[in-house]
């Protein structure tokens, strides 16, 4: 049964990055995922980020991915112009990094440093 589902998973996962654009696919499976930037559009969130002054998040635990970002912490609304296929993700700003947050599990999936 394990077997089935994790087929079926990984079967909509493939299906899903290559019905994406190619500024971003998705690979790996489960909440984690790899998403993968091209450079011009990291380089363009990095500048966003930092040109609007985001005010860094301080928290006792250092947040990386693969893992979920506590729950005090609010993740902010990835603007449209980062790219179609990242406004279902939040984001937070923390150590001079980004971080792209998959909101229904809280958990990081992409940093941009």
């Amino acid at each position: 049964m394990n077997q089935l589902l994790l087929t079926t998973a990984m079967a909509m996962i493939s299906v899903g990055a290559m019905a994406q654009s190619t500024v971003v696919t998705a690979t790996g499976t489960g909440p984690a995922a790899a998403v993968q930037i091209e450079p011009e559009y990291r380089t363009k969130i990095r500048s966003d980020v930092t040109e609007h002054k985001v005010r860094p998040v301080q928290t006792r635990v250092k947040i990386v991915v693969g893992q979920p970002v506590p729950r005090e912490v609010e993740l902010e609304a990835v603007p449209a112009d980062w790219g179609p296929s990242l406004t279902k993700y939040r984001y937070v700003y923390s150590g001079e990094r980004v971080r792209l947050v998959d909101p229904s599990t809280r958990t990081v999936v992409q940093e941009i440093d």
